[in-house]
């Protein structure tokens, strides 16, 4: 029996998400026709991360992803992770609590 780590092993869905997104950093690399040697130099990795993180591994740090979306100049885009958090909002209005006037002495 395989040992399950979180490190390697995601949801289904997460793991879609992974491929989903590096497939678009790979879509951007390409529209500014730079090789995959090229990124890996700019984002102080290899260029085997890089294949990597095309391919969606979960196993790449978050940090090395972010190294290679500013070399790409798409480093802002790091900011609209967790931007809109719509439970959360509903959650904290949830849990509010009515104001109550002052008593009348």
């Amino acid at each position: 029996m395989t040992k399950n780590t979180m490190g390697t092993t995601l949801p289904r869905k997460l793991e879609q998400q992974m491929a989903l997104m590096g497939e678009q950093i790979k879509l951007a690399r390409l529209r500014r026709n730079l090789s995959i040697a090229q990124v890996a130099e700019r984002a102080t990795c290899s260029p085997l991360t890089v294949t990597r993180i095309e391919k969606g591994s979960p196993t790449v740090s978050i940090g090395i992803y972010a190294r290679v979306l500013y070399a790409l100049q798409l480093d802002d885009d790091l900011l609209l992770i967790a931007k809109e958090d719509s439970l959360g909002r509903t959650l904290q209005d949830l849990s509010l609590k009515n104001r109550t006037r002052a008593s009348k002495k």
